[in-house]
């Protein structure tokens, strides 16, 4: 029965262990001996591959970082470049919201978009008083 299990397993391109033979008729298995025996039984449904069994995966347990338990330095918790991202953005947005209320003409707003990208301002703050300070905000 050896045999005729790895030629059924063969053909069917499954592993020996998800062989199944009709036990009634075994000893019509038994004389199979070429391949060419081993598929007449598979068509005639005395020879079958087993159904794989399908396993659910276990879903795993997140665990949840809280800022107290956080460890690490200043940049391994928040990298440089997402800090430097999110501060870009803010000074960005903080440029076109002063064009669209006015209070900076378009010449100025190109200046600070070149100022923001070389990194002059620290904050939307710092942006804020460097305007005032060189008189580049209008009144209004």
């Amino acid at each position: 029965m050896k045999t005729q299990r790895r030629l059924a397993a063969e053909i069917l391109k499954v592993g020996e262990s998800k062989v199944w033979f009709d036990p009634t008729k075994i000893d019509e298995i038994e004389k199979a001996v070429t391949k060419a025996d081993i598929r007449r039984l598979i068509k005639r449904g005395y020879i079958k591959a087993k159904k794989e069994k399908l396993k659910k995966p276990k879903e795993k347990k997140k665990r949840r970082r809280y800022e107290g338990s956080k460890k690490g330095k200043k940049y391994s918790i928040i990298p440089r470049k997402r800090r430097w991202i999110n501060l870009v953005r803010s000074l960005r947005e903080f440029a076109r919201e002063l064009k669209e209320e006015g209070k900076i003409d378009n010449r100025t707003y190109k200046l600070v978009r070149k100022w923001i990208k070389g990194g002059m301002f620290r904050s939307r703050t710092h942006l804020k008083i460097y305007l005032e300070q060189h008189g580049l905000l209008k009144k209004g």
